[in-house]
């Protein structure tokens, strides 16, 4: 386990040292000030509205991080040839695994803390008492869905030669299953066997991110979900990481690493 924590200080480390990581950030964190505390007219309408822009901007900055980062990870290591003096030391593969993991999970926590934070402060005051639970609650849900993000893309950097190519290919299904993956049961009942069964089969087995979205909780100032909700939401979660987590390691561990 040490070794795992101090593979993930090393990534933490590694991240905010990174320009890109300042530059999306930045430029997030001042488009979220401006517009989060905007208020004409005191028009509820339009308040919503910036809100629910903002939102999305830190939705797009964090899947960008998460990504991104994960994406380098293990290709860095073999391109810098640091991964035959690192599992020296001893280290195993799976704890090398459990620490780019866990630092980037980490990293991508601490962004989203800030960015939400930003965000909470200047909205949190002109609303409902339970606003505050309300931005715990999205803040907690976006991390464990960042997880899932984070523990898929690490597979497929074991997977495809490239980190540009795994973080395109990640990316393209992510945002797949954000937009389209809850309307698979439906299509699947306008098709014909065999193809609806596998519909279904793809509908059932993919991991439905677009649970964790609870960006309306924020923008129309409603009551947090139930905390037995947002603890299956949270198992959820970590099973499918730890499906991922696990198949990475069962790659990762017959892969030559030259």
């Amino acid at each position: 386990m040490n070794n795992a924590i101090a593979v993930a200080s090393v990534v933490i480390k590694e991240l905010y040292r990174r320009k890109d990581f300042y530059v999306l950030f930045v430029l997030t964190a001042v488009i979220t000030l401006l517009m989060g505390s905007l208020n004409f007219f005191n028009d509820d309408k339009v308040v919503r509205y910036l809100k629910e822009i903002c939102l999305l901007l830190i939705w797009i900055s964090m899947l960008a991080i998460a990504v991104g980062t994960s994406a380098r990870q293990i290709p860095a290591e073999r391109e810098n040839r640091t991964i035959f003096p690192l599992l020296a030391k001893p280290i195993t593969r799976g704890q090398l695994i459990a620490g780019k993991f866990l630092g980037c999970w980490l990293a991508c926590g601490l962004a989203l803390m800030m960015f939400y934070g930003f965000f909470g402060v200047i909205s949190v005051s002109r609303e409902h008492q339970w606003a505050v639970a309300s931005y715990l609650e999205a803040f907690w849900l976006h991390w464990w869905m960042l997880a899932v993000v984070v523990a898929m893309t690490l597979l497929g950097s074991v997977v495809f030669a490239a980190p540009s190519s795994n973080a395109t290919i990640c990316l393209v299904v992510i945002v797949g299953i954000l937009l389209l993956g809850r309307h698979l049961n439906k299509v699947a009942l306008q098709m014909t066997e065999p193809m609806s069964t596998v519909v279904y089969s793809v509908y059932f087995a993919i991991p439905h991110l677009e649970l964790f979205d609870v960006r309306s909780l924020i923008v129309h100032n409603w009551a947090p979900i139930n905390l037995l909700v947002c603890s299956g939401a949270t198992l959820y979660a970590a099973g499918y990481a730890t499906f991922f987590l696990v198949a990475t390691w069962m790659v990762f561990r017959h892969r030559p690493l030259a």
